[in-house]
């Protein structure tokens, strides 16, 4: 039986996202893109959880959440 390892994912609410492009300018591995000048979408492959991005979010519409792997 393999044990399931969770990881820490950043999440955006990319309803109230205004793409301002702070967070993409944080990410340290360049896991967040503005997607068509509306939100921002973080690529799960890219993201570590560091945080920076929820930090520097003037909205304050992401979170870091644990997800299963």
């Amino acid at each position: 039986m393999t044990a399931v390892r969770s990881k820490r994912k950043a999440f955006v609410a990319q309803k109230d996202c205004v793409a301002c492009g702070c967070c993409v300018k944080v990410c340290p591995f360049g896991a967040i893109r503005i997607i068509k000048g509306i939100t921002a979408r973080v690529d799960m492959d890219r993201c570590i959880g560091c945080g920076k991005c929820v930090k520097e979010c003037p909205a304050s519409i992401i979170e870091i959440r644990e997800v299963c792997e």
